[in-house]
């Protein structure tokens, strides 16, 4: 199931379906189906504007990366995707010369002459690259690839005074070179660095470098969104914005694989049986939409679901205190799945809002008036370690005995900052707004700030709108105070302190805008480094700088929890890859007799 939201902002719970079930297929006819689910719908389907984990896990069925994250193998790496082999890289780690597939062919769309997909080419990664690079585009992505490719952000400049879309999908710029960004031949794209960032190959399998065909973006123009042309396991056949999407096997993917290497006891549960066998193994997939978890768990419990999240007022009625499947669960064949995430749920400031950007005492006085503990025994279940930082367990720079001097509940002294700061009660304060997404648990979350706010005198306005709306007024900086999560692209710690980096600002993933010279600066030396005790101490000089300034609110680093049937096989959770459905499996038959078995 996917369960992760990427590189990717989310918001706070992960995984709700739909409750439109009537357009479901009938149970006897399901088949090799697997039905998941979505928290909301998703805006489009252009990988220059992935924003969320939503329109990630969705595109990946569809398009492809040079790399891709191994299924199976721990700790997390990459593997080719469309690649032929492993990167070849020397000067230092500056230099990617990348062998693609022969024989990948894009799938057969109106956009090609005679509606047949023509083979991959090199050019294409180049053209896509480049495509996400121009401004006009408007991504969300260029920060990934922001003064690391030699030549790239003199291309975007250029790009600036390119006529506007869609005038022009393919300018006469995108056939000049640029240096570090080229194309040698048909199946041989070279990169060149402008430093060897350790964490470039992770870059390369991110949905915003998918491969994406020029005869697509100029055929559809405006429209290129809503429909997407790929080389994935699967075409988007259904989208019925706020109800479902439903995907269909596609015919022409051959040069996929399920993998051959894993964990010790990734073979004892049967997880490496399908070993060297092509994929996928689904003829259709379906991602039904919802915005609240109880018709989503009550759909999971009917059998019309195939795994779900545990929504915190069912969790005792699930699971033991033992943490096991409660017996009549179990006798229907659910399972649970636990795992550490690698995410961080928080809440930022907007520093450029003129009262909570210029007071510093402020935004500690809120931090620690929070009581984040008390949260996440109310909506988590208890289910996290409280978090002090951006970086969660499991990364290189965490600390488990790191404390943030403001990620405590100490009221009394956040009071004290009041004061200080001139603000003794809250007098003198505007009302903040706190957005967040509109559904009920969200909705519950904010009030529980509020509340904790109101202890100190701090007055909170709890706005809630849909996840789109949400997401397009992040990009606008029309926010005061928002509450997200952010779960890794990438196994490595500056995937999470880039959060904060002063360039990164709206549009880009710093939703706080917030600027710091010398948090910057160190940012940009440790994003270089390799692991060891120097990038380790700059990291913990970062740590501090963030616990002082206090840009946001380290509330907690989830532990991923999901029930699922025993009719998925193949299943196994990721921390970074997104809806990871083409490696799944279903047993149709032993779905068919569990459900008649109930009478269904």
């Amino acid at each position: 199931m996917p369960y992760r939201l990427p590189h990717r902002f989310r918001p706070l719970a992960v995984l709700l379906a739909t409750a439109f079930l009537a357009c479901t297929p009938s149970r006897k006819n399901l088949g090799s189906t697997y039905r998941g689910v979505l928290i909301s719908n998703i805006k489009n389907f252009d990988p220059a504007l992935v924003q969320d984990q939503y329109s990630s896990m969705c595109q990946f069925q569809v398009y492809e990366t040079l790399l891709e994250y191994k299924y199976l193998a721990r700790p997390y790496d990459v593997q080719p995707c469309l690649a032929s082999a492993a990167p070849a890289i020397s000067d230092s780690g500056k230099v990617f010369v990348i062998r693609i597939k022969k024989g990948v062919e894009f799938a057969d769309d109106a956009c090609f002459p005679g509606g047949k997909g023509r083979e991959v080419k090199a050019a294409d990664f180049v053209y896509s690259i480049k495509r996400m690079c121009d401004v006009r585009t408007q991504t969300t992505g260029w920060w990934i690839f922001d003064g690391k490719v030699v030549g790239l952000d003199a291309f975007r400049k250029a790009t600036e005074s390119l006529p506007p879309l869609p005038e022009q999908y393919h300018p006469a710029l995108y056939d000049g070179e640029v240096e570090g960004l080229r194309a040698l031949d048909d199946t041989t794209v070279r990169l060149e660095l402008t430093k060897p960032y350790p964490y470039f190959k992770y870059i390369l399998a991110m949905p915003y470098a998918a491969v994406v065909p020029h005869e697509a973006v100029e055929y559809y123009r405006e429209d290129f969104m809503n429909h997407p042309v790929g080389t994935g396991p699967f075409l988007l056949k259904e989208w019925r914005r706020g109800l479902r999407l439903v995907f269909e096997r596609n015919p022409k993917y051959h040069h996929g694989f399920y993998p051959t290497e894993g964990m010790p006891e990734d073979s004892a549960e049967g997880l490496l049986a399908d070993a060297g066998k092509p994929l996928p193994f689904l003829d259709r997939v379906e991602l039904d939409i919802f915005e609240e978890l109880q018709p989503m768990w009550l759909n999971f419990l009917r059998g019309n679901l195939d795994n779900s999240i545990i929504p915190k007022d069912n969790y005792a009625e699930a699971v033991t205190p033992d943490k096991s499947v409660r017996g009549d669960l179990a006798a229907k064949g659910i399972k649970l799945f636990r795992q550490k995430d690698l995410d961080l749920v928080y809440m930022c400031f907007n520093f450029e809002d003129p009262v909570l950007g210029k007071h510093k005492r402020l935004r500690q006085a809120m931090s620690l008036a929070f009581d984040a503990d008390q949260a996440v025994e109310l909506f988590y279940n208890g289910r996290g370690v409280r978090a002090h930082s951006p970086i969660p367990p499991g990364l290189f720079g965490y600390d488990p005995a790191y404390k943030n001097p403001h990620a405590r509940y100490d009221p009394e002294a956040a009071k004290a900052l009041l004061v200080q700061e001139g603000f003794p009660g809250g007098k003198g304060l505007p009302e903040f707004e706190y957005l967040t997404v509109a559904a009920s648990n969200y909705r519950q979350m904010g009030e529980h700030f509020a509340q904790c706010m109101a202890r100190i005198g701090v007055k909170i306005k709890v706005s809630t709108c849909t996840w789109p709306e949400y997401l397009s007024r992040l990009k606008q900086k029309k926010v005061q105070i928002i509450a997200g999560a952010w779960g890794a692209d990438y196994p490595d710690p500056e995937n999470f302190l880039q959060l904060l980096y002063g360039p990164n600002e709206s549009p880009g993933e710093n939703n706080a805008n917030y600027k710091n010279a010398e948090y910057d600066s160190l940012y940009r030396e440790m994003a270089i480094m390799q692991d060891g005790p120097e990038r380790k101490a700059k990291i913990r000089r970062m740590q501090d700088i963030l616990a002082e300034d206090c840009p946001m609110i380290p509330e907690i680093h989830r532990l991923r929890e999901l029930l699922i049937y025993d009719w998925v096989g193949d299943h196994r959770g990721h921390a970074v890859l997104d809806a990871p459905i083409k490696y799944y499996r279903i047993d149709a038959a032993l779905r068919r007799s569990r459900l008649e078995g109930r009478g269904k």
